[in-house]
């Protein structure tokens, strides 16, 4: 009597808890576009607004395949005020990684919040299709803010 209690209680979750699991598993794995986002970069991802933390200046809608992609970053907040930026380009239909550009110790005045300091980000892409661009601002306390865009080059 007292080992089918013992079943019930402790063996019984135990089985049915590993069955229920692999079949949750199963199912993500069949999903091979889905992404595992355990730690977001920020509450900011998805289109750019005026209010955002994080912008992206000068990204135009198209390009053409010798014009080149220059932009920079425009940053409001001010817990960001010194950290690290990233620029990375994907295409869109492959989700590659087509270039990353990184500027570290990225420090400015309040008055002028456009980064890269003194530098710009510029490349040309001359394979013609959609992208996306996305900028991430890690600060020295390792909180993170990020935005994205996207552009086509023909």
């Amino acid at each position: 009597m007292a080992t089918n209690r013992v079943f019930v209680v402790f063996v019984l979750p135990v089985i049915f808890s590993i069955i229920v699991g692999s079949l949750v598993l199963t199912d993500i794995l069949q999903k091979p576009d889905r992404e595992l986002n355990m730690w977001p970069m920020s509450d900011s991802e998805g289109m750019p607004s005026h209010n955002a933390p994080i912008e992206i200046i000068g990204l135009s809608k198209q390009y053409t395949t010798t014009e080149p992609v220059e932009i920079q970053v425009k940053v409001d907040d001010s817990s960001f005020s010194c950290g690290d930026l990233y620029i990375t380009i994907y295409s869109s239909a492959k989700n590659d990684v087509i270039t990353q550009g990184g500027y570290f110790e990225q420090c400015f005045e309040s008055a002028s919040q456009i980064i890269p300091v003194e530098e710009e980000f510029s490349i040309v892409i001359d394979t013609p299709g959609s992208y996306e661009i996305v900028t991430e601002m890690v600060s020295k306390q390792l909180k993170n803010i990020s935005t994205k865009g996207t552009f086509t080059v023909k």
